[in-house]
This record gives structure tokens, sequence and C-alpha cells, in this order.
């Protein structure tokens, strides 16, 4: 996916930018940028790998030699942002957030209808940033070039746009990204994390409504167009994406996530399903907090037999190859001989996938003398790639371990029953919990469900997007 940071200050504002870029690192892990503007040097712009070092030591130098009191800078997972540009609303760079599903589309419209050109990777993939600063110059002002390139996106388009006298902000028509801004005495930021410029001693001022245009400069915070109630963002924030003191629309990414736990215990409690352990256990590090509420509640002790190496693999996605990403999760991971061997454990994850990663983690536990591994999930079964972010996607859905058994089962028919398998309380539903025990080597599987999702949350379920678990859009 990806985050941005962004800020106008009445002072030299680039190392500001160089922190606030570095606290999104958690949400990319392919390329940093940053851009900055200057009355006397111009637009300055450095873009870097992220890959295999972390952002911070790829732009240290960098940042001793930008000035400004204009700057935004990028966590990407695709493409090298911001990307500057230069057209009829003059010279300005963008970046941003999301994906655009139809880019080909909107590539050969406008390759049609004009004599542009775009700039092209290695791979011949077109820039999405680039493409969205193609459909903003083709109106007269910024404002409406940015509805206009978000009306013709499918998918999901939040955006910092640099100028020479401001940055502007605009969040994505649904909202289900987050853009939070933050004051401060000497100026103003945007931000995708609030926590990021606490720590600069800016307070949070507000949240963007979905769709609504705001633009800073160091004296001022001005709507440009106003945003809509009607928003869906991505609950998955709170369960998986979003870091532990991440803010999103009023609720705490860690307070939800024990929330959760809690509701799942009660849930075992409450079905007469809790099971006999010696230890409950998170898969770290997104699983941990969900995990330590289910111990809060069901009166079992937490304990860590997993301690994760962070040192040189803070996430398991970082690599860009399935294989690699397998064999990083599984050296990560270092275990704790004594609460495993002759151990009854029950792990909460964040979510089940694929299932291979799972799959080796329960092979080692039982390998160094597990006696009994449970497991329950802190969302419900996802059915269906995301097409409105860019993570949870898959080549194909039966890529998705759910999805994949449910095709076995019943093929293509199956699909029509995606209800009945996402609940326990079903036939179908108790058939896809065994068969991915059985898979996996479980002792016994539980998902949490929608309806307890939406409850740890604690917003109305028509404001957040669940289509990943249900394929409702």
């Amino acid at each position: 996916m990806g985050g941005f940071f962004g800020a106008a200050s009445m002072n030299d504002c680039i190392s500001d930018v160089f922190f606030g870029t570095d606290y999104h690192s958690h949400l990319g892990t392919r390329r940093g940028g940053m851009t900055a503007y200057d009355t006397e040097l111009g637009f300055q712009r450095n873009i870097h790998s992220i890959e295999n070092s972390p952002f911070r030591t790829k732009f240290e130098k960098d940042v001793e030699a930008m000035r400004g009191r204009l700057c935004i800078g990028c966590i990407s997972d695709t493409d090298p942002q911001p990307i500057l540009l230069r057209s009829k609303l003059g010279l300005y760079a963008v970046c941003t957030v999301g994906i655009i599903n139809n880019a080909d589309k909107l590539r050969n419209e406008i390759l049609d209808s004009c004599f542009a050109s775009f700039e092209a990777m290695s791979s011949g993939k077109i820039n999405d940033s680039s493409l969205v600063g193609a459909l903003i110059s083709q109106k007269g002002s910024f404002v409406e070039g940015i509805r206009y390139a978000q009306s013709k996106i499918d998918g999901t388009v939040s955006m910092l746009v640099l100028t020479e006298d401001g940055i502007i902000a605009a969040r994505d028509k649904a909202g289900r990204l987050p853009i939070v801004i933050g004051k401060r005495e000497d100026g103003w930021c945007f931000s995708f994390e609030s926590f990021a410029f606490q720590k600069l001693g800016y307070e949070t001022y507000r949240e963007l409504m979905p769709a609504e245009i705001v633009k800073i400069t160091p004296e001022s915070c001005e709507v440009l167009d106003k945003g809509c109630e009607d928003m869906r963002i991505c609950t998955f924030l709170w369960t998986y994406y979003g870091y532990p003191n991440s803010i999103y629309e009023g609720v705490t990414v860690e307070t939800m996530r024990t929330r959760n736990g809690e509701i799942m215990a009660d849930t075992d409690i409450n079905n007469g399903t809790l099971p006999d352990v010696d230890y409950v256990c998170g898969v770290p590090d997104s699983g941990v907090p969900h995990a330590i509420g289910y111990a809060n509640r069901s009166g079992i002790p937490f304990a860590r037999p997993f301690i994760k190496y962070t040192p040189t693999w803070p996430r398991s996605f970082m690599p860009q190859s399935q294989s690699m990403r397998n064999k990083v999760a599984k050296m990560k991971l270092i275990p704790v001989q004594e609460l495993i061997d002759g151990k009854k454990l029950l792990f909460v994850d964040d979510s089940i996938v694929r299932g291979t990663q799972m799959r080796e983690t329960v092979e080692f536990l039982y390998a160094n003398g597990a006696k009994e591994v449970h497991m329950r999930s802190a969302c419900p079964p996802i059915m269906y790639g995301c097409k409105y972010l860019n993570f949870s996607r898959s080549t194909s859905e039966l890529d998705l371990i759910a999805r994949k058994i449910i095709d076995e089962l019943e093929g293509e028919e199956g699909v029509k029953y995606i209800e009945e398998y996402s609940s326990s309380k079903t036939e179908r539903g108790r058939k896809l919990r065994d068969e991915i025990c059985r898979r996996l080597k479980l002792t016994s599987l539980e998902f949490q469900s929608l309806e307890g999702t939406v409850k740890a949350v604690g917003l109305p379920e028509c404001k957040l997007c669940s289509y990943c678990w249900n394929g409702k859009e």
C-alpha cells in the first residue's frame, strides 16, 4: 500500500517531513521519496529504493542538502514517488496512495485524445501518480482536476499535491484511507498516520472527510472543496495494517485489537468452545494485542513462545517474491523452547490468507514438542482479494485458503454460499473450519465474526468496508 506526510511551515520543515515519512515505513517496502520547494532552490526531489534498507538510512544525506518551507514525502509499495510534473497548472509534485484498477484504459484514453506521453518504468508500466497528474492537468484548476481524476478512477486514490504556494490533500471518495491534519504554532501538516506528527510537536486538528480537498500553507488551512458523510473506511486497517498507536476516525488500533480479542474469548465462552490450554499467544506483531484481549477475558495466561527478530526483517511481506516472504516469515520467529515443549497453546493471528506461513509455524511447534495448537483468526475468513487497496490482493482468489477449499467442495456454485461458509453455526461453516484444521494441522480453529469485528471497531457497519470478507461494496 503506502503512506504519505506533508508539512507547510514558517520555518524549514525538511526534518519534519523526513521523520514524519519514516513513521510510515510499516505501510510500504519498495520506494521512498521526498520533494521540497524553496523560493531559491525551487523543487528538490529524491527517490530511493527501500527494499533492502530502511527509509531513514537512505535519506539522511539528502535531508542535509534539501531546504524548504513546503515538503511532502511518501512510502510506496509500488511506484517511485512523488512525481514532478509540468502542465498548464504550473510545476507541481504529486504522490498517491491506493490502487487504480483501470489504469490501462485511462492511459489509452489520454493517449488517444491528445499528444501526451508518459514516463514509463523499466517494466513498461505507467507510474500511477504520473497518470493521476495527467488527469488533473486536463482541467483548469487543481480542485477540478482532482475531482475529475477521482471520478475517472476505478479503485481508490488519496493524494498530496505540492505546489509553489502550498500543499493540497485530497482524501479518496469513499474515505477508505485516512488523512489527518496536524497543527503547530509555525504551520500545518498532512499525514496518513496521526501518530507520525505527535513527536514533532503537532496536535491533531481534524481528519479529512471522504472526498474532501484541503490546502495548507505556512499560515493557513483552507477547505477547497467539501467532503461527504458517506464513508467506507477499510476495517482491515484496524485488524492488521495499522500501527498500534494509529487512530482512524477516533478509534485507536491497539484498543480495537484488544477489544476484538475480548469479544472472541466471550464468543468461545458462550459457545462452550473455550479450549483447555496452557497459554494464549499472539502471532507477532499484529496478532499480539488480539491475543492479550483474549487472555484477559478468558483468564488463560498470556505467553510469547515466539519472539520476532526485527532488526533485519520487520515485516514478512518485504521481499517481492512469495517464496522469499514465506522464508523470511519462518526465519524471523525465534522460539522459546520452554514455553512450547509439552504445552497446549492457543494462538491468535490477525488473519488467515493463504495459510502457507501458518502451516509451517504449526509444524514447527509440533516438532518442538507442542501437545496441541489451537488457532483463532482476529477477522472473518478472507473470501475476496481487495480491489480497493493494494493489500490482501491475489493473482487468483483461489490462492485464498478459504476460497480454495470452497471451490474444491462445491466448485463455482460454492460462491453462492459464502455467508454460510463464514459462519461457524452452519454445516458449510463447520466443514470449512474442519478442513482448514486438517490442512494446517490445528487442534481447533475459529474466526472472528463480521458482527464481532464491527463491534470491536465501534463504528456503524455502514461506514466500514468489509469487501474482502463478504464481497459487498
